[in-house]
């Protein structure tokens, strides 16, 4: 299982689950040391900001950190939760866990795992560069970014619900 959340309820998300492995998507002005709960080999930093496009002054998400987003996933071992979190768990985050979804379901319609994530979350935007990114890096031939699109922007928010999507083990 994963859960998504905003920062503000990261360590309470860790400790109501058991989680074992954090994914933290925050600009470098905001990026929090691992919690205590979690071993730090477990717990991936990606900087970034939440930009769909390059800007002057902000860090884009770029290949490079969507390729390490998706070697750590793939290397989470799913017998206890992962925590995926950014500022406010609407937009980078989301497109992680959409992401996670398209790892290890790769058979899975898009627009379906699309779907499911907006029923989970109403707010749910995910972040079109990152989208973009894992969708060249798994070669799923645009079908991300249009599932994505298809979904369109979520509810407006100041900060999404805390929700989780069943990723099953082997």
């Amino acid at each position: 299982m994963i859960v998504v959340c905003p920062l503000n309820a990261v360590e309470t998300q860790i400790e109501h689950h058991s989680a074992s492995h954090l994914i933290s998507l925050l600009g470098p002005e905001h990026m929090i040391d691992t919690p205590s709960p979690i071993d730090r080999a477990n717990h991936l930093r990606l900087s970034m900001h939440d930009i769909a496009m390059p800007m002057d002054g902000y860090t884009p998400p770029g290949e490079s950190h969507v390729a390490q987003l998706v070697e750590f996933i793939s290397g989470w071992d799913r017998e206890r939760p992962m925590v995926i979190h950014c500022w406010a768990g609407i937009s980078r985050s989301t497109a992680a866990a959409f992401t996670t979804q398209c790892i290890f379901y790769p058979d899975r319609d898009e627009m379906d795992l699309a779907r499911g994530l907006r029923d989970a979350s109403p707010s749910a935007t995910p972040n079109p560069l990152i989208v973009a990114n894992a969708d060249r890096l798994l070669k799923r031939e645009g079908r991300m970014s249009s599932a994505i699109e298809a979904i369109g922007r979520g509810a407006d928010a100041w900060e999404g619900n805390v929700f989780s999507l069943r990723i099953s083990p082997d």
